[in-house]
């Protein structure tokens, strides 16, 4: 990638979990953009430019929450699938669900990982750091074009 900032779309509607990795990202002076949407349907309209998103830039990866009013997180990872726009947008799965049954949908759907939330606040930091450092810093992600 360039020297460009990598935009990541945050869809997470618990504030304080929002604003968790919004400083955790900060902290791993990963140069980043985050947008961040409080629901699926919301998430959907910025990914599509719609709405109150008309100038939305398309992220390089999206951090998406599975509990979501509106639209919950499965039904966002099905339709970013189906997508052809953006069906191959990077999509991580973070969330306060440890179930098998989730877990398996979410990768049958195609999410590109699976994370769940830790608890411990320093524990929760660092798992937000290793993500910046993986998918932003050492994984190669696709151009939009």
């Amino acid at each position: 990638m360039s020297g460009r900032p990598i935009e990541i779309l945050l869809v997470e509607d618990n504030m304080a979990d929002a604003r968790l990795v919004i400083e955790a990202f900060k902290d791993s002076h990963v140069l980043n953009t985050i947008n961040h949407v409080l629901d699926g349907a919301e998430a959907m309209a910025y990914l599509r430019r719609q709405g109150s998103h008309p100038q939305a830039s398309m992220p390089d990866l999206v951090l998406l929450d599975l509990n979501l009013p509106k639209k919950d997180g499965r039904e966002v990872l099905e339709e970013v699938r189906k997508d052809p726009k953006l069906h191959r947008l990077p999509v991580i799965a973070l969330t306060t669900s440890e179930s098998e049954s989730d877990i398996l949908r979410c990768y049958e759907l195609g999410a590109n990982a699976y994370i769940v939330k830790p608890v411990d606040f320093d524990k929760f930091i660092a798992v937000v750091q290793s993500i910046g450092v993986f998918w932003l810093q050492i994984v190669t992600l696709p151009s939009h074009h």
